[in-house]
């Protein structure tokens, strides 16, 4: 911990070096990790693997905490470093988690003192080092946002990439559904380029080819695999994701119970099948494709950010997260979101404090439904604090995601 600011509050120690995890910490994470993958009848097939050893950046797909279960089991017997957020520490504890090899990090911030140790892994350590991109959990089971400094750090390592795709993971546990259904997952284990391609690719050509690789869509992957999920919940609160009705338009006003999710606005049911495909009770079904829904969600709310009408504002309660020890209330304050920024407006360890993240700045939004029961969030990050805000306003956070990602796009060119 350092004490690197005149308030007294101690902040994370982001430029300590990583340790190699010891054989006994590696013994301690695949004997958690194995009887999981067992239980599922977890199938990882190797292609173009022959001859790939340590040290090499490991980039894997992100859709629920299975995922580390399967990385471990891909990687294993091979000591490996990995990159997690502070709160993962404030659950896990900080030595726990170095012992382990894990580098902490806030999301969606320039990291300089990540770069450099994700550098010492390779070189020093020599171990494979395990990155997830796309940096937060999938909301749809496709693939999220990736960055394209991904395509600079590959550059910058000039170790061989491989590529972890994950299938069956999302449907087990969505994020917005997290009873864990415990179904059957499976991986393709991928070396994507070797460092004598990388001497000869372009940033862009490199990002290009990880955004091909990472392709994904676990509700097809479903469906094509008939992989039933009888699990008599399996839609409870997918009307956090599906939050506006492609019948009357109106948003906020769907729920879900069971199978079923309804529009309490125009009443309109659709019922949920136990291969992930929705079917209207009633009337044409819009979109039977959980992600069609979703990105049809999302298109409506890129309009908005085109044609400046997008405003969202909420009265929020607000937590920052300065280290891994604990989390400070800070009391309500306002998050404000306009096409061109994301705002915050609290008061800050007992004083007035303002936090402004321009759309050209932030690329991507954290968000959390109902973390650790404690309600719908999202955590904005400077370089020294995370600030979590829990909403007041129901099934928004959704929508500001798709909003963030979008506003980006526009202030960049990259619509």
């Amino acid at each position: 911990m350092k004490n690197n600011r005149k308030d007294g509050i101690l902040r994370f120690d982001f430029e300590k070096k990583p340790i190699k995890p010891c054989f006994i910490m590696n013994l301690a994470k695949w004997i958690i990790s194995w009887p999981d993958l067992k239980k599922r009848n977890f199938k990882l097939t190797k292609i173009n693997m022959d001859g790939v050893q340590s040290p090499y950046l490991l980039l894997v797909t992100h859709s629920s905490m299975v995922d580390f279960n399967i990385m471990l089991k891909a990687t294993h017997p091979a000591p490996v470093n990995n990159v997690m957020t502070l709160e993962g520490f404030n659950t896990y504890t900080e030595p726990l988690m170095r012992s382990l090899g894990v580098l902490g990090t806030r999301k969606f911030i320039s990291d300089l003192h990540l770069i450099k140790n994700i550098k010492y892994c390779i070189s020093k350590l020599g171990t494979i080092f395990v990155l997830f991109p796309e940096a937060r959990y999938s909301l749809d089971g496709c693939t999220s946002y990736l960055p394209d400094s991904t395509g600079k750090l590959v550059r910058m390592l000039k170790v061989p990439v491989v590529v972890l795709r994950i299938h069956g993971n999302f449907v087990t546990c969505p994020q917005w559904n997290k009873k864990n259904k415990k179904t059957y997952v499976e991986a393709e284990m991928e070396q994507i380029l070797t460092p004598e391609q990388i001497k000869s690719m372009s940033t862009d050509d490199i990002n290009n080819l990880i955004k091909e690789k990472f392709r994904y869509d676990d509700y097809r992957w479903q469906y094509e695999n008939k992989l039933a999920i009888t699990h008599p919940g399996r839609a409870d609160g997918l009307h956090a994701l599906l939050y506006k009705c492609p019948a009357c338009g109106h948003e906020h006003e769907t729920d879900s119970k069971g199978t079923l999710l309804w529009c309490n606005h125009c009443g309109k049911k659709w019922e949920m099948d136990e291969y992930g495909r929705m079917h209207a009770l009633e009337g044409e079904t819009e979109f039977s494709h959980i992600p069609d829904w979703s990105n049809w969600e999302r298109e409506c709310v890129r309009k908005e950010i085109e044609d400046g009408s997008y405003y969202f504002e909420d009265d929020v309660r607000v937590e920052t997260l300065p280290s891994s020890l604990r989390f400070y209330k800070q009391g309500m304050g306002k998050l404000i979101q306009t096409p061109t920024e994301t705002r915050v407006e609290c008061t800050c360890y007992g004083k007035p404090f303002t936090l402004v993240r321009s759309a050209k700045d932030l690329e991507s939004m954290h968000i959390e439904y109902d973390y650790l029961k404690r309600g719908d969030c999202v955590d904005i990050s400077i370089p020294d604090d995370s600030f979590w805000c829990y909403l007041s306003k129901r099934d928004a956070i959704t929508k500001i995601s798709f909003a963030t990602e979008e506003m980006h796009k526009f202030a960049t060119g990259k619509q």
